[in-house]
């Protein structure tokens, strides 16, 4: 059968096809590092942010720091340009807590990418407890002049395991910043992990069910990896908790899709993380093992995003 929103082998609603359809043209998020800090790792909140974050605050794969975000920008712009040469672009500000500053200094950092020829968007990852009133409301101007997106780190609706990875927010605060952009029309895409510490099958799909009802417009799945010199890595040592297997994982990814609603764009399904600094698993390496992997299993079961959510 087909997928709805696909029109390739995939059984569920890929970013590619959202970009392709909506912009009807090539688009490449490219990742930047605007040098903000985190309220979990400044002490704000906390000084050892979420148990699993590297020191480049889950930005591995942004720009240099130590370059201007223009620069930034166009490396990674004249790589992409040789294989697609009339793309267009959002960007990404992907390291730590892109909004965890004052207004001034976001409308310096966003608006330096924005005034970049074919530039579409931008989409900006942070915390639910990080956007001001003040924010918000540069947010919603933003939001009328160009494609906007704000991705949440959620990780899991479990209040027992968002303690233990040190989160530092509530259920409660994520979903009202969910309500509060979505009041301003602005898209929301929400960050998951599976496999982490103690959690069963059943609470991952939970965590996917009860997205499913949320009003957001996008996911990303990633897969728990134990990086050296994280907070995770030394719990490991000490008391070494479950890995997830690639066949569990794949299983448990598959039974999540089939419960989210049809119409969230799937911005990811595994992580990448850098091979230098990885403990745990070294299955996830291999990205599109796993991606292939994903498209089987769905095939097996004759299933596909959506299919088990209530229509």
């Amino acid at each position: 059968m087909g997928f709805k929103y696909s029109d390739s082998n995939k059984r569920y609603y890929t970013l590619d096809y959202f970009y392709k359809h909506k912009f009807n043209s090539k688009v490449f998020k490219v990742s930047l590092n605007a040098g903000f800090s985190c309220p979990n790792k400044d002490g704000k909140l906390s000084t050892g942010g979420c148990i699993y974050c590297s020191k480049l605050g889950s930005g591995d794969y942004a720009g240099n720091v130590n370059k201007s975000l223009i620069e930034q920008f166009n490396d990674v712009k004249k790589i992409m340009l040789n294989k697609w040469p009339n793309s267009k672009y959002i960007a990404y500000f992907q390291a730590n807590t892109n909004t965890y500053a004052s207004v001034d200094i976001l409308k310096e950092k966003y608006e330096s990418v924005l005034m970049l020829d074919n530039v579409i968007g931008l989409s900006i990852a942070t915390r639910p407890d990080c956007i001001s009133d003040e924010c918000l409301e540069y947010l919603k101007e933003l939001n009328q002049r160009t494609f906007l997106t704000v991705e949440l780190g959620l990780q899991t609706i479990h209040e027992e395991t968002s303690k233990l990875i040190n989160r530092g927010h509530d259920l409660k605060c994520f979903i009202d910043m969910v309500n509060k952009l979505r009041k301003n029309n602005i898209n929301v895409v929400v960050h998951i992990i599976n496999g982490l510490p103690y959690e069963t099958k059943e609470n991952m799909i939970e965590t996917a069910k009860f997205l499913a009802n949320l009003d957001i417009q996008g996911i990303k799945i990633h897969m728990l990896h134990i990086l050296k010199d994280t907070q995770l890595a030394k719990m490991y040592e000490k008391n070494p908790f479950h890995i997830l297997s690639k066949e569990e994982y794949v299983d448990i990814v598959c039974s999540q899709l089939e419960m989210l609603r049809e119409d969230i764009v799937i911005h990811r399904l595994t992580g990448d993380p850098n091979p230098n600094d990885l403990i745990e698993p070294f299955w996830l390496l291999k990205k599109f093992g796993v991606l292939n992997d994903i498209d089987k299993e769905l095939k097996r079961r004759d299933s596909y995003q959506g299919k088990f959510y209530p229509k």
